[in-house]
């Protein structure tokens, strides 16, 4: 498991001051500022974030470093992570992203269906990304307790009961 959760992303300069849009996946979405400073994806640089105001479809904010409008338009992209020792120990039924990707998934009869190689979400319910040798294309898998009845991060895989013709 990775040592550093993606928790936002920088959508884009706001103003002309060096502002910043900021987009969230904390599940508190203002929680993101607690966790500051937060690093880009290898850890190499780091960035102190203040939140200015919220705005449509995130915050304004700033990030040290970040002057003018040109700084932060050359930055439009970056993800934002944070350590995993700063963040919330999740129920037992709650999981980052981060530790789901890259499992592998079995049917209840323990045969390979694939790997999870993103999480989405477009307004219902999680969904897993399946891709595998055997499937002609990808499988979006509802990631709910009656479809993923298991998820053991210890083994790195996944049993799951899709839904009959998914697979």
């Amino acid at each position: 498991m990775s040592d550093l959760i993606c928790v936002g992303a920088i959508a884009g300069s706001f103003g002309v001051r060096g502002e910043v849009r900021l987009k969230s996946f904390c599940a508190v979405p203002e929680e993101i500022e607690d966790y500051s400073p937060l690093s880009n994806e290898d850890g190499s640089k780091t960035y102190s974030l203040t939140i200015t105001r919220p705005i449509k479809n995130g915050f304004a904010a700033l990030l040290e470093g970040v002057e003018t409008k040109e700084d932060a338009d050359a930055i439009k992209g970056l993800r934002l992570f944070a350590r995993r020792d700063q963040l919330p120990q999740l129920p037992d039924d709650e999981f980052y992203h981060a530790d789901l990707i890259g499992l592998e998934v079995y049917d209840t009869g323990g045969t390979l269906l694939g790997t999870v190689k993103s999480v989405q979400n477009h307004g219902a319910s999680d969904l897993l990304e399946i891709h595998g040798p055997g499937l002609k294309a990808t499988v979006l898998l509802p990631f709910t307790l009656e479809a993923v009845p298991t998820v053991d991060l210890t083994q790195g895989r996944i049993i799951a009961d899709p839904p009959d013709g998914l697979f």
